[in-house]
């Protein structure tokens, strides 16, 4: 079996949450089915950059090019998106279809980004999405009957083991872009009813209309507790979800939503919104608050901020529940998802 992904998004510098899913499905599937043969697909602006990675041995690359499919049985478009030309069996993942349902991007990315889920939609054979509130977003926004929909949720990796304990201190961590899609003024808003001894830590690069959030900041009576950290190193981020006592992720809006994963992996009590895919994501295992709200997130955040047993109850909640989440279970139902349509 021949199987050709779209790599592209799974090479550079501070990859988002697709480009750490892209990674996970290209090497995860080659590592498990050292049997079949993969074609990594870069789009021509990724090509070379893609050289530093060392492909495994059953992998080879391919320029992506939008006139010429992949000589494969199946190609898999990672980031919804499938190329001009039709493929022999083509399957597309889909993460979320916020950029056409909110006003979270430019009007030309708008355009541009409907275009091409329209387009992915009609001609996969399969879609794959990574929760079951995006199937639903796919069914009713790009018509698509549920008999073609196939959900498979994101992983997360536990931390390393052998790790030193850290004493956690009294920061809230928030990961994620700072763009308003992920609710960062009201967070910043609702932070400024906490004790004086907590600190605020937004970890992620500037997204669409990051300089709201700024602007924010700088208003705030709380200026000097709150640190904007940009882009971490994955080291980084693994230091700080150790030393984090709240995880703070009021998102407006996700498909799947995994930061709260790796907060609850890390043995950090979350918080999160009751809307979108985040609810199906933590199950019981989070503070759940309306992120339109700001007295709905104060609340919350003052609840874990001043309730060690809390905390307690959701750290143990939250680690079994991520404990239901592997990259070996998503990439062994994308395999099965593939033999279904290859046959």
């Amino acid at each position: 079996m021949k199987i050709a992904l779209d790599a592209t998004y799974s090479v550079g510098r501070n990859l988002s949450g697709v480009g750490v899913y892209s990674r996970e499905m290209l090497f995860g599937l080659a590592r498990v089915h050292p049997e079949a043969r993969f074609l990594f697909c870069y789009r021509p602006h990724r090509f070379l950059r893609s050289f530093s990675d060392a492909l495994p041995g059953n992998a080879a690359r391919r320029v992506l090019s939008e006139t010429r499919p992949p000589a494969a049985d199946l190609f898999h478009g990672l980031n919804q998106r499938l190329g001009t030309r039709r493929h022999r069996r083509s399957i597309t993942t889909f993460h979320d279809l916020f950029v056409i349902s909110g006003d979270y991007s430019t009007p030309e990315f708008r355009a541009r980004f409907t275009q091409q889920a329209r387009h992915a939609a009609e001609c996969s054979d399969l879609i794959i999405t990574v929760s079951a509130f995006t199937a639903r977003q796919v069914e009713q926004l790009l018509h698509v009957d549920p008999s073609r929909i196939r959900v498979v949720h994101h992983g997360v990796h536990p931390p390393p083991p052998q790790l030193t304990k850290i004493r956690r201190e009294p920061m809230i961590l928030s990961v994620g872009a700072i763009q308003r899609r992920k609710n960062i003024v009201r967070l910043i808003e609702a932070f400024e009813s906490t004790a004086p001894e907590w600190k605020l830590v937004l970890a992620g690069s500037f997204g669409f209309e990051a300089e709201g959030a700024l602007a924010r900041i700088e208003r705030s009576a709380r200026k000097q507790d709150i640190r904007v950290l940009d882009y971490v190193t994955p080291d980084e981020l693994e230091r700080l979800y150790r030393r984090a006592s709240v995880f703070a992720f009021p998102s407006l809006a996700e498909g799947f939503g995994m930061p709260v994963l790796e907060g609850m992996a890390h043995g950090v009590p979350v918080l999160t919104s009751n809307t979108s895919a985040l609810p199906e994501v933590v199950g019981d295992a989070a503070l759940l608050v309306d992120p339109e709200d700001v007295a709905s997130i104060a609340d919350g955040l003052r609840r874990l901020t001043t309730n060690q047993a809390l905390r307690d109850e959701l750290v143990q909640r939250g680690m079994a529940r991520a404990a239901g989440f592997t990259w070996e279970k998503s990439v062994d139902r994308t395999w099965r998802i593939y033999k279904e349509l290859i046959g």
